[in-house]
């Protein structure tokens, strides 16, 4: 695997977001990280949450020239990110790869785009749930985790991509902790990339999306807070809350709740939601709405 002809392909990523956006407070208004050229006419791939609600775009090129960009889409069911340069990268594109075939164990380059790069293993493949309303059937784990991850690639031994940094994370295992990072595989990419390349989106109903940030203990799914104004909130829903049903099913973790959700129509339909607070009971009719119609819209630079 040549390490150096990764790199030609990643480019570093900063972003500015407005002060009113409505990620500006969770993921902040100047964001950094990297993305990975996957066409030779300076289409970047990155992670979402650094592009969500730019104002600006900019790319640093390899040869640390910066150019102009522009924020095309942001996909939240996957959680990857599409910009495209409005100067030239004269960077080489990375071929996409298969992620359903690698195995844990197997190793990787992990790749910035400030010139930094690291050997890393596969040591997972399996589902995540993120509190945000996010799930990935499987999902996959590299070690060590990369200091700089967010929207770096993860390429195999072909040189291929596999995959796009997200998340660092903790495992545990007998007795003993490490850093992880969560790597949303690129297999993900292809049957959107058309749609998102010309309507900015993917054309299908968008999912529900409820504005609960929950996690999960012991089974349960317990609220930590909600979106200020979301559906959740005006429903009544609060910190502390147990989501125990959703409709007429039992809800068996954070996933589950999720896809008991997305299962019960199109954004704007009406949830029935069964809590426990407080050692008490209710149901709550939370109005769902579009999450995009929180967000603010790119605009061209």
């Amino acid at each position: 695997m040549d390490t150096h002809a990764v790199s030609r392909s990643m480019v570093g990523i900063r972003t500015i977001i407005p002060d009113d956006a409505f990620t500006a407070h969770s993921l902040g208004t100047v964001r950094e990280g990297s993305g990975v050229v996957i066409r030779e006419d300076g289409l970047v791939l990155t992670i979402g949450y650094l592009i969500t609600e730019a104002e600006e775009v900019w790319i640093t090129r390899a040869d640390g020239k910066v150019v102009a960009g522009h924020s095309l889409a942001y996909h939240q069911e996957t959680g990857l990110g599409l910009v495209r340069a409005l100067g030239a990268l004269d960077s080489p594109a990375l071929m996409l790869g298969d992620a359903t075939k690698v195995q844990v164990g197997d190793p990787a380059i992990f790749a910035d785009g400030f010139g930094r790069s690291l050997e890393t293993k596969i040591v997972a493949k399996r589902e995540f749930a993120g509190y945000w309303e996010y799930l990935l059937d499987e999902a996959i784990f590299v070690a060590p985790a990369h200091p700089s991850w967010g929207g770096a690639a993860v390429v195999g031994q072909d040189g291929r991509l596999l995959g796009i940094g997200s998340l660092k994370l903790v495992m545990s295992r007998n007795g003993t902790s490490s850093d992880i990072n969560m790597v949303v595989p690129i297999n993900l990419l292809p049957p959107i990339l058309d749609d998102l390349l010309a309507r900015g989106k993917v054309n299908t109903p968008a999912r529900p999306w409820l504005g609960a940030f929950a996690t999960e203990s012991n089974g349960d799914v317990v609220v930590m807070s909600v979106a200020a104004d979301g559906p959740a909130a005006k429903a009544g829903l609060r910190g502390g809350d147990i989501i125990a049903e959703v409709r007429d099913s039992e809800i068996a973790g954070l996933a589950d709740f999720y896809r008991q959700v997305w299962k019960s129509g199109p954004a704007g339909s009406e949830i029935p939601v069964r809590i426990l607070r407080d050692g008490r009971e209710a149901w709550l009719r939370v109005k769902s709405v579009d999450r995009d119609s929180f967000l603010k819209k790119p605009q061209l630079q």
